[in-house]
């Protein structure tokens, strides 16, 4: 049933399973067996790449300057409403596959770049084949709420999300056309501002969504009280966040999904997560992947959460698998080697686990198998041929 039914001692699951006999036995002598990776934030549908930008931030432009002179997440709208479903589709599956090639096995998959609702719609049944027919593990999350549409304010806005897109969404899942998991909301200085983004969350609460959304990144928003409130799942970002708010997450058990990559690419102030960890927050890894932070691979994120923001390997780990699995409200199936959960793992050629985070950008050698539901889905015949070291 792709469940695990044991972890233990080599000796003692050998006498356990004596009789039974096995598909195909891998031989993991001298390797490492992890569980598989979660990737707790991404954004991976979209057409029309930034790479232009990335030009302009490094002669200084800062975030909301490019998105102020129509780039940003603007410019990745204007081509997602044009794109056709199947093209989404071709762009997404590849972009999962690498993401899986890199060692992720559950990934949260935004939309966010439509801002209207037949985009928006359009974006989440891509989420939905992928969801059907790729063998990766996928949280979808509706993030109508991204940016404010060109023509309208923040209220008119939240006012077409609560009144329209909701709505249809919740139709939609009723009639089973539809599985969405989490709602999420830009809250932002310039963006939607608390008491709009208060009314989008509660208004996808009040339909059955989890609450997962991005706060506390550019400006101080008191995002993480507001999620504390809420009794939201997660909040990502959190570049800002105020002692208070921390405190009020730890206390809610609302997860801190933090992103090094993107604090890395804007040169941002980097999230505390070493205050974080000590106040007893619940502390998860993100890939942030999307066209202003193109990066699929969760070890090269763990890596720079250790150097940048002075987490352990150990707290990376945990960050990158059962923490990002809370996050997603997947911890009691997904996340762990535990007898029951789901057989999601990596078999990495080195004796010791660290090598994952120690050789950066090193996955490509050193990820030997990728097993999703108890099945080989990826196997990299280059690691049999040399040593990781």
């Amino acid at each position: 049933d792709g469940c695990i039914k044991a972890v233990g001692q080599a000796d003692v699951i050998r006498n356990q399973f004596s009789e039974a006999t096995f598909e195909r036995i891998i031989d993991c002598s001298g390797k490492c067996v992890l569980p598989g990776l979660v990737d707790a934030h991404t954004h991976p549908v979209w057409a029309g790449d930034r790479v232009h930008e990335f030009a302009m931030k490094l002669a200084g432009a800062s975030y909301m300057e490019i998105h102020q002179a129509g780039g940003g997440i603007h410019f990745t709208v204007e081509h997602t409403q044009k794109a056709t479903e199947d093209e989404l589709f071709t762009t997404l599956q590849h972009r999962l596959g690498r993401m899986l090639r890199a060692g992720s096995t559950l990934v949260e998959c935004k939309s966010g770049y439509g801002l209207n609702l037949e985009t928006e719609l359009k974006m989440l049944r891509v989420i939905e084949r992928a969801q059907k027919s790729m063998d990766i593990g996928i949280s979808s999350t509706y993030c109508g709420a991204h940016a404010v549409p060109k023509g309208k304010t923040a209220t008119e806005a939240t006012d077409d999300i609560i009144k329209n897109h909701l709505p249809k969404l919740k139709a939609l899942t009723l009639s089973g056309e539809m599985h969405v998991n989490n709602i999420d909301v830009f809250c932002e200085k310039g963006v939607f501002d608390l008491e709009s983004t208060r009314r989008i969350l509660q208004a996808g609460k009040d339909i059955g969504l989890q609450i997962n959304f991005h706060g506390d990144e550019l400006h101080p928003m008191k995002s993480a009280e507001l999620g504390a409130e809420l009794g939201a799942r997660a909040i990502s970002h959190l570049e800002e966040v105020s002692d208070e708010g921390i405190v009020a997450m730890a206390r809610a058990k609302c997860a801190a999904v933090l992103l090094p990559t993107t604090a890395y690419m804007l040169r941002l102030k980097q999230p505390q997560a070493r205050k974080m960890l000590e106040e007893g927050v619940i502390v998860a890894l993100g890939s942030d992947f999307n066209p202003n932070a193109y990066c699929f691979s969760m070890p090269m994120v763990m890596h720079l959460a250790c150097v940048n923001m002075k987490m352990s390997m150990n707290e990376a780990l945990a960050a990158a698998t059962i923490n990002a699995a809370y996050a997603l409200g997947k911890s009691d199936t997904h996340g762990s080697l535990e007898v029951g959960k789901q057989g999601d793992l990596l078999i990495i050629n080195s004796s010791r686990w660290e090598h994952l985070i120690y050789q950066f950008g090193g996955h490509e050698a050193l990820i030997n198998y990728v097993i999703v539901k108890g099945k080989v889905i990826y196997e990299n015949g280059r690691c049999e041929t040399m040593s990781s070291y």
